[in-house]
């Protein structure tokens, strides 16, 4: 049944009676849509659709899909019309203890006041977050070695301050890409905002543009990019990250859009030919979808990959080198690969005459053991010294180099920026700030930021971003390689730990 302009609104009894894979409709915010055809299609498998078929769907639809995903993808003939909702029945959810107990810690989550470090939100967002979308959020490849070194690499690396130095005056303020900032941090890619917060990454784009940050656009956002472009306020800057479509008409419609819209920056990520096995997420079971990889539904492909794999299978594996001039031919806005991981490619992309890169390893969630960003670029930058490529010689092409991954002080940023870097992109912190306080806690994250890096540079004898080099840094722990030392275990038994916000009493 198709209908494409209905004269009354469906009932519940009607839209329930197609509840199987030969016929399956599904309400999405009041309104009914034909997706039979579409099961062998969906990126998630069959499983989540058909335990929905018959049923109202938006609660599952929300977090994962942009709301305009339906009108976009899926033809006009099967869009059947409004629902009377009063008709649809409503199932009784089982009562899940750990949901009532997510509720009282959310109840008892300390002030916002308490957060004194992003490490502090990541705390409170671990026991307020549905476990679902902390697993998506929090999750690393295999045995998350990346992720954790991501943010252990930046403590091999030491200060070597000035002093006496006229430090009243800190001026944190440079340019990105062409674009002033009021820091060296941008707010990176993160996917599935409305896992965290149901307003989701608008909450990013509204405290970007309070603090003066750019704000790097999703591919896979839970809001529509024109919703997040349409948050954007007066002259702020957004960048759109990019998983480039196996079908290059659609890649090139997004980004056409994406500079009609104004985006300043096109950030081709590269280290994601396939996404890597994330296994917190994988326990998860996304919503009990796809656990088994042997199924008797007809969907064959294994789609125990948790939230990660059912929102990526277009992504395009056979990406190359040969792609940059098409993309250079098809905008004119700066195009920088994020997901460089070693200075060859690097090099490479200089040949390639792309605006930068970004030295990234998806932040530990793509290939275990890959090395750390901050680690890439101690090894990048004598190197292109040494080659007389940094800084640009006179006339050159314009070459910007970001890392991101692990960065969770100033003192980060500023240990980056002495080595070469443009600047740093930082994710996990500001959803975890959001998840937990909403745009409050994204603006304090980065107010903290802003007060440490002032206090920092203060501190090395640095009076504004232009006067960070190599020599303030000591970077010969990198260079020692990923070895331990024995611990001190009679300073560690006496040592007073810092310590996480204090939460209120339950009630």
């Amino acid at each position: 049944m198709t209908r494409n302009a209905p004269s009354k609104k469906l009932s519940g009894a009607e839209v329930a009676m197609h509840n199987s894979k030969d016929s399956c409709w599904v309400i999405v915010h009041g309104k009914a849509y034909d997706v039979t055809e579409f099961l062998p299609e969906h990126p998630g498998g069959q499983k989540i659709i058909l335990k929905y078929a018959g049923k109202d769907a938006t609660e599952e639809f929300d977090p994962i899909h942009p709301p305009d995903t339906l009108e976009k993808y899926l033809d006009g003939s099967k869009h059947l019309g409004e629902v009377d909702m009063s008709t649809v029945e409503r199932e009784e959810k089982a009562t899940d203890p750990e949901e009532g107990e997510r509720q009282k810690m959310i109840q008892s989550k300390p002030d916002l006041e308490q957060c004194f470090n992003l490490t502090d939100f990541e705390a409170v967002a671990r026991r307020v977050m549905k476990k679902t979308a902390w697993a998506y959020y929090s999750s690393g490849a295999d045995d998350e070695i990346t992720m954790r070194e991501n943010h252990a690499a930046f403590h091999r690396i030491w200060f070597r301050p000035r002093i006496l130095r006229n430090v009243e005056h800190i001026d944190l303020s440079t340019t990105m890409i062409g674009t002033p900032v009021s820091i060296p941090f941008y707010v990176t890619a993160t996917a599935l905002g409305k896992l965290g917060h149901p307003e989701g990454e608008v909450v990013l784009t509204r405290a970007a543009h309070t603090h003066q940050v750019v704000q790097m656009i999703p591919t896979l956002a839970s809001c529509s990019f024109d919703e997040i472009v349409d948050a954007r306020q007066g002259d702020q800057v957004q960048w759109l990250q990019l998983y480039v479509n196996k079908n290059r008409a659609i890649t090139k419609k997004i980004v056409q859009h994406a500079e009609a819209r104004g985006c300043k920056g096109l950030f081709i990520t590269v280290d994601a030919p396939q996404l890597g096995r994330r296994e917190k997420d994988m326990r998860s079971k996304f919503s009990d979808v796809g656990s088994s990889v042997q199924n008797s539904s007809g969907d064959n492909v294994d789609r125990s990959q948790g939230a990660a794999r059912a929102i990526s299978s277009f992504i395009d594996p056979a990406l190359s080198w040969d792609d940059i001039p098409w993309f250079r031919s098809i905008t004119k806005m700066p195009i920088l690969l994020k997901g460089v991981q070693r200075k060859e490619d690097v090099l490479k992309a200089i040949e390639a005459e792309v605006d930068g890169v970004v030295l990234s390893n998806h932040g530990g969630r793509q290939l275990d053991t890959a090395p750390s960003g901050i680690e890439v670029l101690a090894e990048v930058m004598p190197e292109l010294r040494a080659r007389g490529l940094y800084p640009r010689p006179p006339g050159a092409p314009r070459f910007e180099i970001f890392i991101d991954g692990g960065v969770r002080r100033a003192t980060d940023i500023i240990k980056a920026i002495c080595l070469g870097a443009t600047g740093v992109g930082i994710g996990r912190p500001f959803l975890y700030a959001m998840s937990a306080y909403g745009e409050a806690g994204v603006g304090r994250a980065m107010q903290l930021l802003k007060d440490e890096m002032e206090m920092g540079m203060r501190l090395i004898g640095a009076r504004s971003i232009a006067e960070l080099n190599p020599e303030l840094v000591d970077t010969r722990g990198l260079a020692a390689g990923h070895t331990s030392i024995p611990r001190d275990m009679l300073s560690e038994n006496v040592y007073d730990s810092l310590r996480q916000p204090l939460w209120k009493s339950k009630l």
